[in-house]
């Protein structure tokens, strides 16, 4: 059908947003992943976070206004271990700090959705529920795993001890919280073919619904 003279043609919806996270340990990036190949893009926030540090000069120059030149060593790259070093028990710091890369993460992923072809889209994030994201997300998948069993993942991939994880653990809400305030939760405790099919379950039931 032809367009108005100087009438622009009509735009395709926006994706929709759905919300994937999931606690350390979880397997969240897994199913990311598994969602990825089964043709959905997916926006890994976490990593992208860790991207946009080192890519936005004007992140750059308010992280170094905020916590000192030392925030980026010789080559101007973000110097991570000092910055987690620096605002390590300093709540306000961290908060400060999260309040310059959050903003930046956000619309650097909006820049990302708008350039999807596909109904909906996924993005990936450890603070789902905790930065109040679901509220921007049509719907919400949680990964979950036994805490035991998230333990000794985190063991095995990164080393750490028992009482480091356990630490971790419990500075992020709990799963129970989170359970609560999930639209889709996926159990990750029986091997990969298993949460495999579970993804499979969740991407149908989001097919139906967004099609409604």
């Amino acid at each position: 059908m032809d367009t108005t003279e100087g009438e622009p043609p009509p735009s395709e919806p926006e994706p929709r947003i759905i919300g994937l996270t999931g606690g350390i340990g979880s397997g969240k990036t897994t199913a990311a992943q598994f969602i990825e190949e089964s043709g959905f893009p997916v926006y890994y926030s976490d990593i992208r976070a860790k991207e946009i540090v080192n890519e936005n000069e004007v992140l750059k120059q308010s992280i170094q206004e905020l916590l000192g030149p030392e925030s980026y060593d010789a080559e101007g790259l973000y110097n991570r271990k000092m910055v987690a070093e620096k605002v390590f028990g300093n709540p306000s710091l961290l908060q400060q700090l999260n309040s310059l890369i959050h903003p930046a993460v956000r619309d650097d992923f909006e820049y990302w959705v708008r350039r999807q072809p596909t109904p909906f889209v996924f993005k990936e994030t450890a603070l789902l529920f905790e930065l109040g994201l679901e509220k921007e997300s049509f719907r919400t998948i949680l990964v979950t795993a036994e805490d035991n069993l998230r333990i000794k993942r985190v063991m095995d991939r990164d080393g750490k001890t028992y009482r480091q994880i356990k630490s971790v653990m419990e500075q992020q809400m709990s799963e129970k919280d989170k359970m609560k305030r999930a639209d889709f939760i996926i159990h990750n405790n029986n091997g990969i073919e298993t949460l495999k099919k579970e993804i499979e379950q969740v991407l149908q039931a989001l097919n139906v619904v967004v099609k409604q």
